[in-house]
């Protein structure tokens, strides 16, 4: 019996792997729907991503001491959310009508961010299969993996 749940334990990897088409569709589908505008989702975003890239460089920074150009690459990829975010402020399709104000995000970005983010899971998972074994003495895996590469991405998605 003890066996069953170890099995499914092991399968749940599996399972997440197999459902992650499945989670990018749903997300770029909600990502592009039409959403009511509230000013206190507004401010509580606002203050939540201030408190997310403090923590997110602090970390960047700390890992910095291990695996060269981290936080310069986050930094750069802060930044650039940041301008990708203003950019979608400007294309974003919005409705003001007397009851209430609605958005509709722009397709092609919202595809752009998905997209995105899966190439750089999926190149991460490639180039650290293939660093595992071919990283040398005086590089370490997370450095031969392209972390600081992905710490970039996810900074680009964190400031849009």
């Amino acid at each position: 019996m003890p066996l069953i749940p170890l099995a499914l334990l092991l399968l749940l990897p599996v399972a997440l792997v197999i459902a992650m088409p499945f989670a990018l569709v749903r997300r770029y589908r909600l990502g592009k729907a039409r959403r009511l505008a509230r000013s206190w989702v507004a401010k509580l975003n606002l203050v939540m991503f201030a408190l997310s890239a403090l923590i997110f460089l602090w970390a960047a920074a700390l890992t910095n001491f291990w695996v060269s150009n981290t936080f310069t690459f986050s930094l750069v990829g802060l930044t650039g959310g940041a301008v990708l975010g203003v950019v979608g402020l400007a294309v974003t399709r919005w409705e003001a009508s007397p009851r209430a104000l609605h958005y509709t995000p722009n397709r092609w970005l919202v595809l752009l961010i998905t997209v995105a983010v899966s190439d750089r899971l999926l190149y991460g998972f490639w180039r650290g299969w293939h660093a595992w074994g071919a990283s040398g003495p005086d590089t370490s895996w997370p450095a031969a993996s392209g972390l600081a590469g992905s710490l970039a991405v996810g900074a680009v998605v964190l400031g849009y």
